[in-house]
């Protein structure tokens, strides 16, 4: 078990108690000070406090700079904690502010709750349930963190390629031509600051290309689903950003790479069964790497990630 050093004195031996109103009034003024306490309180909180008391991290009912937000985290963010403590029927009535319900509805879809007739439509159109082609996100630990009692989490690292099986040598053509500056493009750029985006008008190999470190790669094909539990943990981030936030990301991408600014249901699904991917291996790929190059036939548009995360 991870455990932090920094909790305020006390804090566990109150929680013991059950003396909640406590703990969030001194969480709430860990906050507006800044102090570093605030974190592993919030954490305590969200993780053991009832849901009718751990909601209260987010009410504005205390002093300026006393509520917590969506940005605030330890292992992970707050709201992400309490939604792997409850199901969304305790959480719906206690949750007020509109970006933390978001969130936190969509965690519980990631966890295995289908929430079609159960919440106010999603202001971006992203369905409150798994489509198919989500489904291997569920797959093993599944992409939401495990959080520990103490403070701290686990969550499996999903790197792509994750292993050579069904790999081989692939001699990549010469890279296809830039395509102008997209917005699908900015957005797959976007997902983690360790990893670099092109998009060519041409095949998937042709992206990947412009990106890979040599001609010739250990590489193949995949489906899409099979990309997508990696591509969902690159839009992640780090503590600070909850897998909620990764599956928006996501379906932002495919919205962008569709044509549309706005989500059409239909339209994303008809491109995902047409996305043709390609995955390879670079000679210092570690722990948390991803190498995809996806293409669309319908527009003869190909978009490649590529990077690898410092550990």
């Amino acid at each position: 078990m991870i455990v932090h050093e920094d909790h305020a004195p006390g804090a566990l031996a109150l929680a013991a108690e059950g003396r909640w109103p406590e703990l969030l009034g001194r969480f709430r003024r860990a906050r507006a000070a800044g102090a570093p306490s605030a974190g592993p309180l919030g954490h305590l909180l969200a993780y053991f406090a009832p849901p009718e008391l751990a909601a209260r991290l987010f009410d504005r009912d205390g002093a300026p700079g006393t509520a917590a937000t969506v940005g605030d985290h330890d292992a992970g963010p707050f709201w992400e904690v309490l939604a792997t403590r409850h199901t969304w029927l305790r959480l719906a009535p206690l949750l007020d502010p509109a970006p933390v319900r978001r969130l936190v509805a969509h965690t519980r879809v990631l966890l295995g709750e289908d929430l079609t007739h159960g919440v106010e439509p999603d202001p971006g159109g992203v369905p409150y349930a798994l489509e198919p082609w989500e489904a291997a996100c569920r797959e093993g630990t599944g992409p939401v963190r495990e959080y520990l009692p103490g403070g701290g989490a686990r969550l499996a690292l999903r790197a792509l390629p994750a292993d050579r099986e069904g790999l081989g040598p692939v001699d990549l053509p010469r890279p296809g031509p830039l395509a102008p500056e997209l917005a699908a493009t900015r957005l797959l750029g976007a997902m983690a600051p360790w990893a670099s985006a092109v998009c060519v008008r041409g095949a998937a190999p042709q992206a990947a290309a412009h990106l890979a470190d040599t001609d010739r790669v250990t590489g193949g094909p995949l489906t899409f689903p099979a990309a997508y539990p990696a591509l969902l943990q690159l839009a992640s981030g780090g503590p600070g950003h909850g897998a909620a936030q990764g599956r928006l990301a996501v379906w932002r991408l495919l919205t962008a790479m569709t044509g549309e600014t706005v989500l059409e249901r239909a339209e994303v699904e008809a491109l995902v069964a047409r996305l043709r991917c390609f995955t390879w291996c670079e000679s210092d790929d570690e722990l948390c790497y991803l190498h995809l190059a996806v293409e669309d036939p319908a527009t003869g548009l190909a978009w490649a990630v590529s990077g690898q995360a410092a550990v």
